[in-house]
Formats: structure tokens, C-alpha cells, sequence
């Protein structure tokens, strides 16, 4: 079985090194499998080097898929984390 979730990026710089780094962090703390998808390319939620090889911009809707024994509590933690302002970007 498997659950998914759309998202759209908040953050104006979109999702740039430091949150594509708490991201991932996040997302291993997960036993499903997880992975993100932007238009036609998916990479893998626990690889911060697929997750910025997305180039995903603020205002993109992405999907996250998790399979796994704690797909519904990952994924609502990865796309929550999405849609919020981080960092120096926060109001």
C-alpha cells in the first residue's frame, strides 16, 4: 500500500540547500520508502543530492509518495514542512 500528498513550496527561494537539508533529515527519520515528485522527475526524499536535483522553485506543486508503516505520518510531516516559510525567509 501507499499514500501520496501534494504540496506547493512556500519558500521564495524554493527548496534550496538548507531546507532540502532539514527535509531530508526529516524524512530518514521515516522507515516507508519516500520520494518527491516536480512535473516529470521524482527523486528520492532521504538524498539531499536527488532532492536538489529537482530544482524545485517556490509556488511548484509537488507530490510525495510514501510506502511503508508510517506513510500517513510521513507524509503529512514532509508536505506540511513544504508549505511553510524557513529560515531567514520566514516573516
Amino acid at each position: 500500500m501507499s499514500a501520496s500528498r501534494t504540496a506547493i513550496i512556500a519558500d521564495p527561494l524554493g527548496l534550496h540547500a538548507r531546507p532540502a537539508a532539514e527535509f531530508v533529515t526529516r524524512a530518514r527519520t521515516y522507515e516507508s520508502d519516500l520520494s518527491i515528485a516536480s512535473g516529470d522527475k521524482t527523486g528520492n526524499c532521504k538524498s539531499l543530492i536527488s532532492i536538489l536535483k529537482l530544482g524545485i522553485a517556490v509556488g511548484t506543486e509537488v507530490t510525495i509518495t510514501a510506502a511503508g508503516p508510517d506513510e500517513a505520518a510521513a507524509i503529512e510531516e514532509l508536505g506540511s514542512f513544504l508549505e511553510i516559510v524557513h529560515g531567514d525567509d520566514a516573516p
